[in-house]
């Protein structure tokens, strides 16, 4: 499986390589079940598809589409060297080239709850932003999305997902999915005492934590941000 797939986090999303030798049928079967073992990893990502030099029509281009919609991941891009692949790409919609992806693309966001707890007045001249305060930890399948800001005093387990407009404090671990500048702000920020996100993104940018490096690192406060179109995690303090 790793020799047939391998992928990297890039500015526009995630970079998919697949094998250009193994059957069409047998890459889609393995594709699937790669995905399906990481599904919290890679629903909702963006996906920039390499195929080398596979020859691939129409229908073989909305065939991935559809089971990658299906997992809930989009696909941005198909590259290829070989033109058919290109034309059949370009027949859907599709980029070709990286170079022609935007950097950021719009994300929506859904409405903040119908319920939120008010904020109270402010009486001071500094008045801050909207915000959610969460006073509890997020276990697997809570999300939480809104277009302010989010802090979180507790941990956000894996399967976890918070989606916000502003930064994303976590006074806890970070485990799940979170997505801050959700609306394009990437001057947004995402901290936490440990920050070892499933997946993590700023803006339109996201990046994918290797599992390895995952388990060797020692927890520390860290913050994350963009600089030079990049999102980096510095020391939080």
């Amino acid at each position: 499986m790793a020799e047939a797939i391998s992928i990297k986090g890039i500015k526009q999303g995630v970079l998919v390589n697949l094998d250009d030798d193994l059957s069409w049928d047998a890459l889609l079967k393995e594709l699937d079940g790669y995905v399906a073992q990481r599904d919290a990893f890679f629903r909702g990502a963006q996906w920039v598809v390499d195929v080398g030099e596979r020859s691939m029509d129409a229908d073989a281009v909305a065939q991935l589409m559809a089971q990658l919609q299906a997992r809930q991941i989009t696909l941005l891009a198909l590259l290829s060297s070989t033109e058919s692949t290109r034309s059949a790409a370009q027949s859907h919609q599709l980029f070709t080239e990286l170079a022609a992806i935007p950097s950021t693309r719009p994300t929506q966001v859904p409405e903040p709850p119908d319920d939120p707890e008010p904020l109270p007045e402010l009486d001071s001249e500094e008045h801050g932003t909207a915000g959610v305060l969460i006073k509890r930890t997020l276990r697997n399948g809570r999300r939480v999305r809104t277009t302010g800001h989010v802090v979180v005093i507790g941990d956000v387990n894996s399967g976890a997902e918070i989606v916000a407009g502003g930064d994303v404090i976590i006074w806890g671990k970070c485990r799940g999915v979170v997505h801050a500048g959700a609306q394009g702000d990437e001057s947004a920020v995402v901290c936490a005492l440990d920050l070892s996100p499933t997946q993590l993104r700023i803006a339109g940018l996201i990046t994918v934590p290797p599992q390895e490096e995952s388990k060797r690192r020692v927890a520390r406060p860290e913050m994350a941000r963009v600089q030079d179109g990049q999102i980096e995690a510095i020391p939080w303090s």
